[in-house]
């Protein structure tokens, strides 16, 4: 919506469409930051957005929803410190941690500890994972959620009255950080599994528009007159694949995709996604 008065009427429109249609949705997503409106595709999102101007006069921009990207290690860090300390009169605050960190292949994030002779006191640990997962939700390459990591804490140190669980929590926030830095940090992107059915005097133009779109052809089975591709491709060059293959094909093509895994993205790119990241925070 353009102003507030249009956010209110943009709320009241909507409701309305999505009682008229029940094949529209609306959902608020926290982690891209957008309201994201899905439909039965592009054309049908096109026809709902030209009836909230012209039936409720409602001005809308409209962008592609952004990609959900990943953050990752590719290499290790060991004994990585994270030391949070303030004295103020009275109580100060002291929290002090070792961390290795290390890329998890099983799994999003595991937390280990072998703490020996307490040097963080048992009652401070689960405030040392909550500061790491606490920090998982925004990598440091350009703020996108943090996966296959595991954590082992291995040693740190407390003051018998100024340590708490916030001050723990804030130190192993500060080691961690600090450990991605070091462990060879890289972007990740969503691979899709795409399947395309054309006929068969399309392949060649199809084959090199995937190509072009950092595909991986995986194969193909004749089916009549048609072919059925099976590619992945990343989701990134997805987005309007609809207007692309109906331009292709004549409108005589068909595809359906559904997420595979997630995968490095090229350095170059990932350059370019990092740079565009910084550049809507400031």
């Amino acid at each position: 919506p353009k102003s507030k008065g249009d956010e209110d009427k943009l709320g009241n429109a909507i409701n309305r469409l999505l009682e008229e249609d029940p094949t529209l949705r609306l959902e608020k997503n926290v982690e891209l930051r957008q309201t994201l409106l899905t439909g039965m595709g592009e054309a049908h999102i096109d026809i709902t957005i030209e009836r909230l101007q012209r039936k409720f006069g409602v001005e809308v921009k409209t962008a592609e929803a952004k990609v959900p990207y990943r953050e990752t290690i590719k290499g290790t860090a060991t004994r990585v410190e994270g030391k949070h300390k303030k004295q103020s009169g009275g109580h100060g605050q002291y929290g002090h941690v070792f961390i290795d960190i290390a890329p998890f292949a099983d799994g999003e994030f595991e937390f280990t500890e072998t703490i020996f002779g307490g040097s963080v006191p048992r009652q401070y640990i689960p405030a040392v994972e909550k500061g790491i997962r606490e920090s998982m939700t925004e990598g440091i390459l350009a703020g996108y959620p943090v996966t296959n990591i595991k954590v082992n804490l291995q040693d740190g140190s407390f003051h018998p009255v100024d340590s708490s669980e916030m001050a723990f929590k804030i130190a192993a926030s500060l080691a961690f950080r600090k450990a991605c830095e070091q462990a060879k940090p890289v972007l990740l992107e969503p691979i899709m599994d795409v399947e395309i059915k054309v006929p068969d005097q399309f392949m060649g133009d199809i084959m090199g528009d995937l190509n072009s779109k950092r595909g991986r052809i995986l194969g193909m089975e004749k089916d009549g007159n048609m072919q059925l591709i099976k590619a992945n491709v990343p989701l990134s060059e997805m987005y309007r694949y609809a207007i692309d293959l109906k331009s292709i094909t004549q409108g005589r093509g068909s595809f359906t995709m559904e997420f595979a895994r997630y995968e490095e993205v090229p350095a170059s790119l990932a350059e370019k996604i990092i740079a565009q990241a910084k550049a809507e925070k400031e």
